[in-house]
C-alpha cells in the first residue's frame, strides 16, 4: 500500500520477464501490471496473478478465477502451463515463489527509496504503521498491509513498490534462527529498528538471548552506513548493540527512559482514545500526541521519531502527524460498542500474545479513567509458543491482574487456565476449553461502563469472541473510535 503513488502501471509486460526470468505463453499482456496478487479474494483487476503454493491450498487451482476477475496475467510454474495455456497470457517460471523474490529484487533495485525494516518480538506492526504515518510528511510512503513479515509477504510487499516511492517500510519476522537474514538481503533497509526482546518463539529458540541474536540478523542487510535503532531499556542491550557494531551499520541509536537513550522517554498521559508524550529527541525537548493509548505504543512511538530524524523528514511535523495514528483490528483498536444497558469500551487484542504484550495491555486498561459502576474485564486466550515454562508464565500474570485492578477475568484454553486457577475466587468469571465455548457466557456478563479487553494468540481464535461482540451490540449504537492497522 502506498501513499501518493500515480496511476502509471507498476510494472510493464515486457518488463516482467527478466525480473521473473520468465518464458512468455499467450503473448506478452498489452499495458502493464496495475498491482501484484497472490490472492483471488482480494485481487483487482489488472493485478499480475503469482499461483504461490501454500502448506494447504495450490495458487494454481485459482488461475481460472483470477482472469475471471480480471487479471492482466498469471505466473505458473512449468508443471501447470499447458493446462493453463488457454485461460490467457502466462509467465512461465521454475518456481512461482522464487519468482516473486526475483520481482521483490528488481523493485528494490530500481528505486531512489529509503527503505526502513522493523523487527522485534512486540510492536512491528504498529510501529510499522506509526512509520507510515510518520513519514508521509516526507513524501510517498509504501509499506505492507497486514503483517507480511514473512518468506512471501516481504518479496510480495517489495513487489508492489512503485518506482517513484520516496520511503518504504517493511516489517521483518521470524519463527526460527535464520529467517530474517535471507528476507533483509532483499530489503537492504537504510534503518533498522528492533522494537524489543520478548519470550516469544521458545519453542524454537532456547532463551531471549537466542531471540535476540535472530532479531540481530536484520543489521546484516543493512545498507553501507545505515543507522541501526535499539530499545536502550532492555537486558539484551548490549548484546545487541554489539551485533549492530560488528555489521555495515554507520551509527546506533537507541530509544527508552535510559537517560543515555538518544530518544527518550519523560513521561506519558493515557487518556481513553489518546496517549500524551513527553520526550527529549537527541537533546530536543518534544511533547506530541499519539492518536492511541498505551505506554508501550508511546516508547516505539520515539524509535519513529529517530528514523524520521535519520531520513530528514522535518522532527515537528513526524511528531504532530502521529496523532492520526490509531491502532488496528486486533492490535489495540478501540471500540465503543452498546450493551443491553449502554456503551461500554471493548479494546480488541486478539491477533497475538505473549508476556510482554499481556502486559502492556493490563497496564492500558488499568491506567484508563472507570466509569461509576464499571468495572475492567479481561478475556484471556492462551499464548502460543512460549517453551517449556509455558505454563508457569501463564499464571504469573496474575500479579499484573491485580496490580492493574482487573476486576473480572474470563480465560480460553489448557494453558491460560493456569492463570485462571491462581486468581482469587472473586475475579473469576469463566474459563472454558475453546473461544466458542466461552463467548455466551463472557457476552452476556458485559454491561454499561465496562472496559473490555480482548488477548490471546491467534491459535486461540479469540478474534471470534470479538465478532461476537460486536454482532450482539446494537447495530445504531456500534461506534467506531480508532481505525488503522
Amino acid at each position: 500500500m502506498t501513499n501518493g503513488a500515480s496511476s502509471e502501471a507498476l510494472w510493464t509486460g515486457l518488463g516482467l520477464v527478466a525480473p521473473l526470468a520468465a518464458r512468455v505463453s499467450g503473448g506478452v499482456p498489452h499495458g502493464g501490471a496495475k498491482g501484484i496478487s497472490i490472492d483471488t479474494r482480494t485481487l483487482q483487476g489488472g493485478d499480475l496473478f503469482f499461483a504461490i503454493k501454500g502448506e494447504s491450498s495450490d495458487g494454481h487451482d485459482y488461475v481460472a478465477a483470477a482472469f475471471g476477475k480480471g487479471a492482466l496475467a498469471a505466473v505458473v510454474d512449468e508443471a501447470h502451463a499447458d493446462a493453463l495455456a488457454p485461460l490467457g497470457s502466462l509467465y512461465v517460471v521454475r518456481d512461482v515463489l522464487s519468482a516473486l523474490e526475483g520481482l521483490g529484487v528488481a523493485a528494490r533495485s530500481r528505486t531512489a527509496a529509503r527503505i526502513v525494516a522493523v523487527t522485534g518480538s512486540v510492536g512491528k506492526t504498529s510501529t510499522k504503521e506509526a512509520l507510515r504515518v510518520a513519514l508521509t510528511q516526507g513524501g510517498a510512503v509504501h509499506a505492507s498491509v497486514a503483517s507480511y513479515n514473512n518468506h512471501w509477504g516481504v518479496p510480495l510487499t517489495l513487489a508492489r513498490m512503485p518506482k517513484r516511492t520516496k520511503f518504504g517500510i517493511f516489517e521483518i519476522g521470524m519463527n526460527h534462527k535464520g529467517e530474517i537474514t535471507p528476507l533483509v538481503a532483499m530489503v537492504r533497509p537504510h534503518i533498522a529498528i528492533i522494537t524489543t526482546i520478548a519470550p516469544v518463539h521458545l519453542e524454537n529458540l532456547a532463551s531471549l538471548d537466542d531471540i535476540a541474536d535472530a532479531k540481530a540478523e536484520i543489521f546484516s542487510g543493512l545498507a553501507p552506513g545505515g543507522v541501526a535503532i535499539l530499545h536502550r531499556d532492555i537486558a539484551q542491550y548490549d548484546r545487541l548493540l554489539a551485533q549492530a557494531k560488528d555489521s555495515p551499520a554507520g551509527y546506533v541509536a537507541s530509544f527508552g527512559e535510559h537517560e543515555k537513550a538518544d530518544a527518550r522517554l519523560l513521561n506519558v498521559t493515557l487518556a481513553a482514545d489518546c496517549s500524551t508524550i513527553e520526550a527529549e529527541i537527541c537533546g530536543r525537548p518534544l511533547t506530541y500526541r499519539l492518536g492511541a493509548p498505551g505506554r508501550h505504543l508511546a516508547m516505539n512511538s520515539l524509535a519513529v521519531l529517530l528514523a524520521a530524524k535519520a531520513l530528514g523528514v522535518d522532527l515537528d511535523a513526524a511528531a504532530g502527524a502521529l496523532a492520526f495514528f490509531a491502532a488496528g483490528p486486533g492490535r489495540g483498536q478501540r471500540l465503543t460498542l452498546d450493551a443491553k444497558d449502554g456503551p461500554y469500551i471493548l479494546i480488541d487484542e486478539s491477533y497475538n500474545a505473549n508476556p510482554a504484550s499481556m502486559r502492556a495491555a493490563f497496564a492500558l486498561i488499568g491506567a484508563l479513567p472507570l466509569p461509576d459502576k464499571g468495572r475492567r474485564i479481561a478475556i484471556l486466550g492462551d499464548m502460543l509458543e512460549l517453551g517449556q515454562d509455558e505454563a508457569a508464565m501463564h499464571a504469573e500474570l496474575a500479579a499484573d491482574i491485580d496490580a492493574n485492578h482487573i476486576d473480572l477475568v474470563y480465560a480460553v484454553g489448557p494453558l491460560m487456565k493456569n492463570l485462571f486457577t491462581a486468581l482469587p475466587a472473586k475475579l473469576q468469571g469463566a474459563w472454558r476449553e475453546s473461544a466458542g465455548d466461552l463467548e455466551p457466557i463472557a457476552c452476556a456478563a458485559i454491561r454499561s461502563g465496562d472496559i473490555v479487553v480482548v488477548k490471546g494468540s491467534n491459535g486461540s481464535r479469540m478474534r471470534a469472541i470479538v465478532d461476537a461482540l460486536k454482532e450482539r451490540a446494537a447495530a445504531p449504537g456500534a461506534t467506531l473510535a480508532g481505525q488503522g492497522a
